[in-house]
């Protein structure tokens, strides 16, 4: 095989560091995949060479799996997550061949992918987002690694990621880090601009500019759901016209960005009005008349439809957005690399050191971020107010905390600032509904002490500076109420609720009937910003969802294979899709007639 231009700086790699390379790598989109590779393949044929790698959210493509999801994701999967080529040392840990002078850590993972992979569980960083640069910093790596977009003939950006590598830089230029810089240019990268986000031609001791250009990686899109969209319109009336916004990744980020839309259209006080969950005092309502300004560490494609349609316009020296990374969708990308140059000036990508703290600079920090309100998603909530956003009851790490905790901490150190933790009040799995609202979890992300706002489907509990017995009422309230009866039981045992309290009738109806009841007129849409998905696989996915739910249910899964016998020939490009018109032995007739009854019965 030939040597290219990335082997070459492989090697060059191994002779700058005299064998022991540490290697500190970028979370997420701007791992410079070619030249990561070849170093990987490098180090893994020379023994006598050490690579270690300290990084963050190795991206991957899902797991296809076998059956239902194979079907599905196997002949889309470059249209729904790009041709993104496999990260080598991810394949290799996976697969059990990651040789021993090979090692890598990460402080945040890509969620539920490392869950059972011992290696990847045992070399977990705990670090809050803004704590990570000084895990990197103690730990003076040798090399750098970065993927950067072209600007002119003397810069390069950052574009994705100058989170971390902003402040690494800087360290650099200082004299504090002594460390090779190595990046590869990919150009369909959108070219963020602004100080923190450009590099100097010359900083660059090892560039690749005649690479592949590889697709970006591609996240795709969830439904959104009535859990979502009830989500998102609570969410919605806690939001300050001329305050500040912070919002995640997901459903129910993409929820609450479509419901403060609906909002500022005048469409969401009609859909409000008719909720049939308990009301609470918060009723912000009404257009975005001063407009939003965003302080976030992922600069995520609700925030980006904010932006376009006017409602983040308040502006902090002339910039509407902060934030210190992206990754998301294709057409995220395409719309940041179809700005003008206006609006790229209006956007400012920065070190997660501005945007997840108030530490330097901290007066104008303060008087930039006024009625912030950040929101972020949780696991589970216990009815004291803890939270669990990245860890298990048995201690396997999901994800990571990544900035969460900055956030709160943040909701709690400015003047009318509040935290807000969404989450759906149960999941199903194997076809058994748990609640996320428990009475105790054993791995708390935050601490009950910061407890403050939290939202389900059924409504907004107010925690912040409550009583205990208010607190666990309030969460009891906003629960499903198949659970009520036993979080309070719990809560009773515990002395946090008196002896005769009961459930009022008001709260029994938090159901998901109720839930559907209340939406399903609202005609909301499943993909407010749009998909990679076609019409038929759209029809699909809440019939799989249904399948999900349901695998290892054994009586669940036959009532689906009974309704699926009296379907006939309903949804032939459903059944042709998933190449199940005519399926061949017992085990896919079985999975055919499942789909069926899951088609039928999801409408």
């Amino acid at each position: 095989m030939a040597e290219t231009t990335a082997d070459r700086i492989a090697a060059e790699i191994i002779e700058r560091t005299g064998g022991d390379i540490r290697l500190a790598l970028p979370l997420g989109l701007g791992k410079p995949v070619t030249l990561l590779n070849a170093l990987t393949r490098a180090v893994a044929a020379r023994p006598d060479v050490r690579l270690s790698i300290l990084t963050a959210l190795t991206l991957e493509r899902p797991d296809m799996g076998q059956g239902m999801a194979r079907r599905l994701l196997e002949p889309a999967a470059d249209r729904l997550f790009g041709k993104y080529p496999q990260i080598e040392y991810a394949r290799m840990m996976r697969d059990g061949t990651l040789p021993d002078n090979i090692e890598v850590s990460e402080f945040f993972m890509q969620a539920g992918r490392w869950l059972s992979q011992p290696v990847a569980q045992r070399r977990y960083i705990a670090a809050n987002y803004t704590h990570a640069l000084d895990v990197l910093r103690r730990w003076r790596p040798n090399v750098m690694m970065q993927l950067l977009a072209p600007v002119d003939g003397d810069h390069f950006s950052l574009s994705c990621n100058t989170d971390i590598s902003a402040d690494l830089l800087d360290d650099r230029r200082a004299g504090r880090q002594d460390f090779v810089l190595a990046a590869e240019v990919n150009d369909t990268l959108p070219a963020m601009t602004g100080p923190q986000a450009l590099v100097d031609r010359g900083e660059v001791q090892m560039l690749m500019d005649d690479g592949p250009q590889f697709e970006l990686f591609s996240v795709v899109k969830r439904p959104v759901g009535a859990v979502e969209h009830a989500i998102g319109l609570h969410v919605s009336r806690l939001i300050r016209d001329g305050g500040t916004l912070q919002i995640g990744i997901g459903a129910i980020g993409d929820a609450v960005a479509h419901a403060l839309m609906l909002r500022h259209a005048g469409k969401a006080l009609d859909i409000q009005r008719n909720s049939p969950f308990a009301q609470d005092g918060f009723d912000e309502s009404g257009a975005f008349d001063a407009g939003l300004y965003v302080v976030t560490e992922m600069l995520v494609d609700g925030l980006l439809q904010l932006f376009k349609v006017g409602i983040v316009r308040r502006e902090v020296d002339g910039v509407a957005i902060h934030a210190g990374f992206f990754v998301d969708c294709r057409a995220f990308y395409q719309a940041l690399r179809g700005l003008t140059e206006a609006e790229h000036a209006r956007i400012r990508m920065m070190p997660v050191s501005f945007t997840n703290q108030l530490y330097g600079d901290e007066d104008a920090k303060r008087a930039a971020r006024t009625d912030a309100r950040f929101v972020n998603a949780a696991m589970k909530v216990t009815l004291m107010g803890g939270v669990t956003s990245d860890i298990t009851s048995s201690g396997q790490v999901v994800s990571g905390i990544g900035g969460q905790f900055n956030f709160i901490e943040q909701a709690f150190a400015l003047d009318g600032a509040r935290s807000i933790i969404t989450l759906p009040a149960t999941r199903t799995k194997a076809g058994q509904t748990t609640s996320n609202i428990v009475w105790s979890h054993p791995h708390e992300s935050v601490p009950r002490a910061y407890r403050d706002i939290v939202v389900t489907e059924y409504g907004i509990a107010d925690l912040r500076g409550m009583r205990d017995e208010v607190a666990v009422a309030r969460m009891v309230r906003i629960a499903d109420s198949r659970f009520q009866d036993d979080l309070v039981a719990q809560a009773k045992a515990a002395g946090k609720l008196a002896a005769d309290f009961t459930v009022p009738d008001g709260w029994r109806c938090n159901t998901p009937r109720q839930l559907t009841g209340w939406l399903e007129p609202a005609g909301l849409p499943n993909f407010p910003f749009g998909t990679d998905f076609d019409d038929v696989e759209q029809r699909l996915l809440p019939a799989l969802d249904l399948l999900s739910q349901t695998q290892g249910n054994r009586a669940a899964m036959i009532r689906l294979v009974l309704e699926g016998l009296r379907a006939g020939d309903a949804d032939r490009a459903c059944m042709d899709r998933m190449a199940l018109t005519a399926p061949r032995g017992v085990r896919n007739r079985l999975e055919a007639l499942a789909l069926k009854g899951a088609l039928r019965q999801v409408g």
